[in-house]
């Protein structure tokens, strides 16, 4: 099978190119052929070009620019013409208004797939007009997310592929990072954007601290690409307020978060709800314990209270309630790593995506 798939970003922001990759780094050895298009310029698509995939660059600018969106869909048209794919994959919502257009204008409308990258709520209006889009079915992270795809209109066919994450090697340098030794490290990896809830975090450490749990927050990531510079910066005004100085590590961007992963004790995510969570599956494989909040993707692969801590919601109370059951038990703790680092080799690496990710490309109805 020849699959073109369109991409929004020109960089890797996060969980979604980190799926995209690893299915690409997978697909020489599944007999299918991939090209990309990306609708703006940058080091990802450099990268994937070096690296022998047929890549294409149209700098598609704003939806909101009428008319380069639709000289964006008119060269997209044209590429698929020529390029003649099985299969139309439009990496997020974004990426299919400009993907399924221009597979109509092409004569391939039963060609194009798109992935939802979030769990819809369907007030938003560019999941809402990306469903109304030509498309034989939608790809979701997760159940819930494709329960709450499947609820607009038109009700599309939707399949789940849960993300999956390279095996890690190990470290050549750790992260330098001046931590201490007598309290437990407690982290949180993302960009600095209000859904991920990095203030959430910050909150449920000082509720902590007033039951006599002490921890030291360490948050990784940064204000990528200037998307919530108001929230970036209003973290450590925060950590202030909260009376938390000495005791939170903000490192900024960093090139990998594994070796700062490897740091810590438990690494939380915040964000409810959460599509998928893949940063949960970089800490169960380097043998670190998770708590998630059971919203989305989380409660899907994490068995609660045995591979990981699911919080009742992303509330601050809520996380303390659930940090403190590892907290407070150094053993189970112990337990809980091991058990999210087996649950992982198992079913959760790199390979075992490209296994379930090529199985649903095979079931798609043949292109006509």
């Amino acid at each position: 099978m020849r699959v073109l798939v369109t991409v929004p970003w020109g960089e890797r922001l996060g969980g979604a190119e980190a799926m995209l990759q690893a299915i690409l780094d997978g697909a020489q050895r599944s007999g299918h052929e991939f090209e990309l298009v990306f609708f703006e310029p940058g080091s990802w698509s450099q990268e994937l070009s070096a690296a022998g995939f047929h890549v294409e660059v149209i700098e598609a600018g704003r939806l909101r620019q009428a008319r380069r969106s639709l000289a964006t869909v008119l060269r997209l048209a044209r590429i698929l013409r020529r390029r003649r794919p099985d299969l139309i994959l439009n990496w997020s919502a974004k990426t299919q208004l400009y993907g399924s257009p221009a597979a109509v204008l092409a004569g391939m409308r039963k060609r194009v797939v798109w992935w939802q990258q979030a769990i819809p709520s369907g007030k938003g209006w560019l999941d809402r007009t990306a469903t109304l889009l030509p498309a034989i079915a939608v790809g979701c992270y997760s159940t819930p997310a494709a329960e709450a795809q499947a609820q607009l209109f038109p009700s599309r066919p939707t399949f789940v592929v849960g993300a999956g994450a390279p095996v890690p090697q190990a470290s050549s340098q750790p992260a330098a990072l001046e931590l201490p030794a007598d309290v437990p490290v407690v982290g949180l990896v993302g960009r600095l954007q209000p859904w991920k809830g990095q203030d959430r975090l910050l909150a449920a450490q000082a509720l902590l601290g007033q039951r006599g749990q002490a921890i030291h927050a360490v948050i990784v990531g940064g204000d990528s690409w200037d998307l919530s510079p108001e929230y970036a910066a209003s973290l450590p005004k925060l950590v202030d307020r909260l009376k938390l100085a000495g005791a939170v590590t903000m490192t900024g961007e960093v090139p990998d978060a594994g070796p700062y992963i490897e740091r810590m004790d438990i690494l939380v995510n915040a964000s409810d709800p959460e599509p998928f969570g893949i940063v949960l599956l970089e800490a169960m494989a380097r043998g670190v314990a998770v708590v998630a909040v059971d919203s989305g993707g989380p409660g899907e692969f994490i068995d609660n209270g045995r591979t990981g801590v699911l919080a009742r919601s992303g509330e601050p109370g809520d996380l303390a309630d659930a940090l403190e059951i590892l907290l407070s038990d150094p053993d189970l703790r112990a337990r809980v790593a091991r058990a999210g680092r087996e649950s992982f080799l198992r079913d959760f690496t790199d390979g075992a995506l490209q296994e379930r990710f090529f199985a649903s490309l095979q079931a798609l109805p043949p292109a006509p």
